[in-house]
């Protein structure tokens, strides 16, 4: 295999691209910030802004990797948000009621009851869509508008503050010197490609997401599948949640996971999968909500001007986008498609030839022999 042969092979891989702007928006940092990519131990903690990204970035992730299994299916679910919103407010609203908020007890409890009213909502719109028949982006959008009322209805519109050491550790606690989040997200994607990957539960989701009707017919049960999508969308959103309002310890009913659901299409669109539905990349998607992470820091880190950092960030995600594209590529770096080559015309036979028509000008008539 030559080098251009093996080159071609890896841009072709889903994955190159997606690499390829995280690598280059991290480098982009370092002009502005030369420490950038150091990681220094303060109080045996791992301090740096690479931690910090992934720090940053692990409700994002969460909530990418569960939108890749919907988006999978063929859907889009917008309740995201509100049911980060809901379950930081229910879980904080709990655990300020407590007399002692330091009680693992009652901590977990207040945890429990988020994640089971997060289940509830991933269940409701899985019955929308499963079951009666709704349009994905109509059904979601019901729980998008009022999950964050409700939000705001068990918080009374104000910001609930806590002061819970073991709610901390989710979202703004260390564990072996590294932030307890990065464990938690770890987990959560190792679980999700194991069931995806290792079973046969990943083939059933692509195959819905491919023709949910055909699937039916050959005895997949399509409806449930979709239902358990988007039950696990909503419970990762909802392990968000608690990692927002924990790393704040606070629940603010009305900005809490604030427009994350785009965010989170965007990882799942930068990281390869199709809107359509059918095929799917997890490892795609945490690239994709690593590259907007980078980009938000990136913003920052080089002075980009609040007022317009929302454009800077469309358009470097329109590159990405664009990057993904063949078409774009083939246009761009001067890519052509190989054309078949056409078969060399079939050449006369040697021997004479009756003919029926007028003789060759250039030669006398063939005689035709009678026996």
């Amino acid at each position: 295999m030559t080098t251009t042969t093996r080159w071609r092979a890896l841009t072709r891989h889903n994955l190159f691209w997606p690499v390829a702007v995280l690598v280059a928006l991290l480098l982009v940092n370092l002009p502005f910030t030369p420490d950038f990519f150091a990681i220094h131990m303060t109080d045996g903690h791992l301090y740096g802004s690479l931690v910090s990204i992934v720090l940053f970035g692990s409700p994002l992730i969460l909530v990418a990797v569960g939108m890749t299994l919907v988006i999978a299916t063929g859907g889009i679910d917008l309740s995201v948000g509100a049911v980060v919103a809901i379950t930081g407010a229910l879980t904080c609203s709990y655990i300020s009621d407590r007399s002692d908020q330091d009680a693992l007890a009652g901590v977990l409890l207040a945890m429990g009851l988020g994640l089971l009213a997060a289940v509830v909502c991933g269940l409701w719109n899985g019955f929308l869509v499963a079951r009666m028949g709704i349009q994905p982006i109509i059904a979601t959008l019901i729980i998008m508008v009022a999950g964050r009322g409700v939000a705001q209805l068990i918080t009374d519109g104000q910001i609930i503050t806590i002061n819970s050491e073991p709610y901390k550790l989710i979202g703004g606690g260390y564990w072996l010197t590294l932030p307890f989040s990065i464990f938690v997200v770890a987990a959560v994607v190792a679980v999700t490609v194991l069931l995806t990957r290792r079973t046969a539960l990943g083939l059933l989701v692509e195959s819905v997401g491919g023709n949910a009707e055909a699937s039916r017919l050959v005895g997949i049960r399509s409806r449930r599948i979709k239902i358990m999508v988007y039950v696990f969308c909503a419970l990762c959103a909802g392990i968000a949640g608690l990692m927002i309002s924990s790393n704040t310890s606070a629940a603010d009913g009305n900005n809490a996971g604030l427009w994350i659901e785009l965010d989170a299409i965007l990882a799942v669109v930068i990281g390869g999968t199709s809107l359509l539905g059918g095929r799917f990349s997890i490892g795609g998607t945490v690239v994709g909500a690593l590259v907007i992470q980078t980009l938000t820091t990136t913003i920052y880190t080089i002075g980009v001007p609040t007022q317009t950092n929302l454009v800077f960030k469309a358009a470097v995600v329109i590159v990405v986008c664009l990057l993904q594209s063949p078409k774009f590529r083939a246009k761009v770096f001067g890519a052509r498609a190989k054309k078949t080559p056409s078969p060399p015309p079939a050449e006369a036979p040697a021997g004479p030839t009756a003919s029926t028509g007028p003789a060759d000008s250039t030669g006398p008539a063939p005689k035709m022999e009678v026996s």
